[in-house]
């Protein structure tokens, strides 16, 4: 695809935000307080960087129903994803509605196109490589060999509550020590948000100690905190080559940095590892023990089985006996 220069797409960009701006000065400002808070920071985000790549690659608002039916063949003959070629064409939808202009994706040759790369290319996710148990524990008992003692402790701890808790990313690296309980038998996790709890009721995660210490995610969550000296905020962070630990959280990014890293020294394929592997090694785990749909879906907070069965699939086919 062509670019065009930074100077034209930053040009557009502060055009675009000059209007809302104007326009947000006739609402009242409840009203915009809570129009800001209709979106999670990381779908805005989201939106905002898809903007950005649409006028870096010759797009313009308002746009034309031509330009954005070339925009989108050349993003997908560029290998874009499905998905995240769907929600492009969401961002600037809502750009055009939000600056009252007529939005593209309604015309005909817009919707021959997204159905033509649909049919073309399939909506099959990439699915990432679950993290299976056996894999992590080998990862833990290399970790302490490979790191310093401060980075080999944080890790250790992410890797257990990532996968004990199977949280999101999104949703580790926003952990604090005030959202912390612990009990007898495990300890409570409190969060505030998640991607399926936008409105903030928050939910409460379980994870139980481990029979073996080594491999006990309350064990090693309280031994980071220790040798880390963290008391108060963020419970997961960066900590540097001198051991100078940060005072804000990991990324979500960072997190799947660690895991791709640690599971390549193990010498484990990292190509589909993710954060995510995380999240799925529990469904996947889960489901080979035997545990039910609504367990784990407890644990996960997904809101449908069809969402969980995604992960569990490889336990369900595994499970199939031979009729030989």
């Amino acid at each position: 695809m062509a670019v065009i220069d930074q100077s034209r797409s930053s040009e557009m960009e502060n055009k675009l935000k000059k209007k809302n701006t104007s326009d947000q000065k006739n609402i009242n400002s409840a009203v915009q307080k809570y129009i800001a808070a209709s979106q999670a920071s990381s779908t805005k985000r989201a939106y905002a960087s898809d903007l950005r790549h649409f006028l870096a690659h010759g797009g313009s608002f308002p746009c034309t129903p031509r330009r954005l039916a070339e925009y989108l063949a050349e993003s997908a003959n560029s290998g874009l994803a499905v998905a995240t070629l769907e929600r492009r064409v969401t961002a600037i939808h809502k750009a055009h509605l939000e600056q009252r202009w007529k939005s593209p994706i309604h015309s005909e040759i817009v919707k021959q196109v997204i159905q033509g790369i649909r049919r073309t290319q399939g909506t099959k996710q990439r699915q990432v490589k679950p993290l299976m148990k056996a894999d992590l524990l080998k990862a833990l008992s290399t970790i302490g060999h490979q790191q310093m003692p401060l980075k080999a402790a944080r890790d250790q701890a992410l890797l257990l509550v990532g996968f004990a808790s199977a949280m999101r990313r999104s949703e580790l690296v926003l952990i604090r020590t005030e959202h912390l309980n612990h009990t007898a038998n495990g300890i409570e996790i409190k969060l505030p948000i998640s991607k399926t709890d936008q409105e903030r009721r928050g939910r409460t995660i379980f994870i139980p100690r481990a029979t073996t210490g080594e491999h006990c995610p309350v064990t090693a969550l309280a031994h980071w905190l220790k040798v880390a000296g963290i008391n108060e905020g963020y419970v997961f962070r960066a900590v540097n080559r001198h051991g100078r630990i940060a005072n804000q959280g990991l990324s979500p990014q960072s997190v799947a940095l660690i895991v791709k890293a640690v599971m390549t020294q193990v010498g484990v394929d990292a190509t589909n590892v993710s954060g995510h592997s995380l999240r799925a090694g529990f469904c996947t785990c889960a489901a080979e023990a035997g545990l039910q749909l609504w367990q784990i879906r407890d644990q996960t907070g997904h809101k449908s089985n069809v969402t969980v069965l995604k992960y569990i699939r490889r336990a369900a086919q595994q499970a199939v006996p031979s009729l030989l």
